[in-house]
């Protein structure tokens, strides 16, 4: 068994063929926590959990979700639409579904920032709404899936001056050793995707470099995999659209750097998942 920790498959990308994936991923073994991104994705998610033995739900509010956006990105492109957080449709979501293993994503991107807005005034913005997601994960003894794109350092700066206290998953980390250590010490995991398996480019070696150094210095017991599905396709299948059973190639790479068997990295993410995500319940 393997479990996804970050997908979106009750996106549009797999809407023609969505049960051909969740049947791939069940010949393979893969469990799923899909993750909500907006009211409807959120609401897929539960009922895709609700329906599946294999699938769990994370639900709210995406920060970029927030404004009116056009966001492209390798192989898509959306249009946000802009949407408040609904603390009582949340909290109803949560309450409907013990399948809901966590809260999010929710937190600070300063990537996707409008044209017309300072990033100062656009980060305050995200802050108060990740708070709200910290209220109602801390409402229902849940983790957070944390979201960070080109802030890491206002992340952990607001972290510490506020000394909240949660339990949380920085999703698709990326950053530094430094960083990673900040988020460690909070007593956070840290996701992985395929981006891990990404080749070092020989212009600009340094982002690659330093995440690989994360890779071979985190504790095991702080480890997560995921995929992003439909995003960040490992490099064997790079351009394609990712599906979660690519989460393989994630585990691959890490048992290779570290020096263990594949199947004792799978058997150590499984259960770094199953200790984060309480609920997950799976033989």
């Amino acid at each position: 068994m393997l479990i996804d920790t970050h997908c979106h498959v009750q996106f549009k990308a797999y809407q023609d063929d969505r049960e051909v994936v969740l049947g791939r991923c069940k010949e393979k073994g893969v469990v799923m926590n899909v993750i909500g991104t907006q009211q409807s994705t959120s609401q897929k998610a539960v009922e895709l959990a609700e329906s599946r033995d294999d699938v769990y739900a994370t639900i709210g509010l995406h920060p970029i979700q927030t404004e009116k956006i056009t966001v492209e990105e390798e192989t898509t492109m959306f249009v946000a639409r802009g949407e408040d957080f609904d603390m009582e449709f949340y909290d109803t979501l949560v309450r409907s579904s013990n399948k809901v293993v966590a809260i999010g994503e929710t937190g600070l991107d300063a990537f996707h920032v409008p044209k017309d807005q300072e990033l100062s005034a656009v980060m305050e913005k995200q802050w108060g709404l990740f708070l709200k997601h910290v209220e109602l994960a801390q409402r229902h003894d849940l983790p957070l899936v944390i979201h960070v794109r080109d802030a890491h350092e206002e992340l952990i700066k607001r972290l510490k001056d506020q000394k909240i206290n949660i339990k949380a998953v920085i999703h698709c980390f990326t950053g530094n050793w430094e960083q990673a250590q900040a988020y460690l010490d909070m007593g956070f995991y840290l996701g992985f995707t395929g981006v891990v398996t990404f080749p070092v480019k020989k212009t600009n070696p340094t982002a690659q470099e330093q995440l690989l150094e994360v890779v071979d210095k985190i504790p095991l017991d702080r480890i997560l995999v995921e995929t992003d599905a439909p995003y960040l396709a490992p490099q064997a299948y790079r351009g394609q659209r990712s599906e979660p059973w690519m989460v393989e190639e994630v585990v691959t790479l890490f048992a290779a750097r570290r020096g263990v068997s594949g199947t004792e990295m799978r058997e150590t993410t499984v259960r770094n998942a199953k200790t984060l995500f309480g609920r997950i319940h799976m033989s």
